[in-house]
């Protein structure tokens, strides 16, 4: 079983992905000197406008086929941690301070006791990045959106930071030589579920209902203190999400051992672990790429707390390789 095989081919995503961007692209000229010009072309975790001495950070996500498990666990309170976090993370790579979100949930049918526990979750994703739920949209649409017996919803959002343009991180700092640190993840986090419910006995589902980690109180603290050079949230396409940042390439020999709900995903599914490391966290849901000097210092004063460690370094080439074991893969 791969991802592919699964239902989400991720090369035909990254294809589809750069179709669609050469004609969004064009609509950045109609803002062109104005209030609201585009500062950076599509492709990063978010995108930024110029909005004076700050830059307005965009982005937008969903949590995925999580929404299935929550259905067919009957739990719907922890789902909207997940949706903040799958937002936020993706801001904070561009050194951006989250400050707001809105949501969109699709329901099959309307349940108040379930949209209040989908509520609770997002406030209490709110609550640890400290962001405000500015409104939102709630649909019920019965013809389009289906689930575990007509309970089924859909969970997005959009969300919007703020950052000065001289702490903009955009990547472009990033050399050879320079140290790859980890956040550890809480778990699955909200990807690769697609698979993962395919080949793990629902016996097993509690544990991908484990919210995402969100990541925004430690990541602003080390860059209001440290020099870093670019930021990654490995989210769909796992570790191949480092090449989104720059044009050079990465060595990860230093990862932890695979977590359990990763080794029985992959047992289960006989899955090669290349195919594993492009699908999941597999430990490691944030990194942060600074200078060797500056990695050391954070290693020392901020991995206990945090559970960040040293896991690869950047190198000249274009390519994620993993060593692993002795043995080499790329990514």
């Amino acid at each position: 079983m791969t991802y592919s095989r699964a239902g989400v081919n991720i090369d035909r995503e990254e294809q589809a992905i750069k179709d669609i961007t050469r004609l969004l692209e064009k609509t950045f000229r109609f803002r062109n000197g104005r209030t609201g010009a585009v500062m950076q072309g599509i492709g990063s975790f978010a995108n930024l406008i110029d909005i004076g001495d700050y830059a307005l950070g965009m982005c937008t996500d969903g949590v995925g086929s999580k929404v299935l498990v929550a259905q067919e666990l009957g739990i719907h309170d922890t789902i909207g941690v997940d949706l903040v976090a799958m937002n936020v993370n993706d801001l904070i790579c561009l050194g951006a301070e989250p400050i707001a979100l809105v949501d969109y949930l699709a329901t099959e049918k309307i349940d108040p006791k379930t949209i209040k526990e989908i509520m609770h979750g997002i406030y209490e994703g709110a609550k640890q990045a400290e962001i405000a739920v500015v409104g939102g949209e709630l649909a019920t649409l019965p013809d389009i959106i289906k689930g575990v017996d007509g309970r089924g919803f859909d969970l997005a959002g959009t969300a919007i930071g703020l950052v000065k343009k001289d702490g903009i991180i955009t990547g472009e700092e990033i050399t050879p030589g320079d140290v790859v640190l980890g956040f550890r993840s809480s778990g699955i986090h909200s990807n690769g579920l697609t698979l993962a419910r395919k080949v793990l006995s629902k016996s097993m589902w509690m544990e991908l209902l484990t919210p995402t980690r969100i990541y925004v109180k430690p990541v602003l603290e080390l860059i209001n203190n440290f020099e870093v050079h670019g930021m990654v949230n490995i989210t769909g396409g796992g570790f191949r999400n480092l090449l989104r940042v720059t044009d050079h390439g990465f060595i990860l020999d230093k990862l932890p051992e695979k977590p359990i709900i990763f080794k029985n995903i992959q047992e289960q599914s006989n899955t090669s672990d290349a195919e594993m490391y492009k699908t999941f966290n597999m430990g490691i849901g944030f990194c942060v790429i600074t200078s060797s000097e500056e990695g050391e210092i954070i290693r020392t004063e901020y991995g206990g707390k945090t559970g960040l460690r040293e896991i690869g370094r950047v190198v000249d080439e274009r390519r994620v390789e993993l060593r692993l074991n002795n043995e080499k893969i790329v990514l």
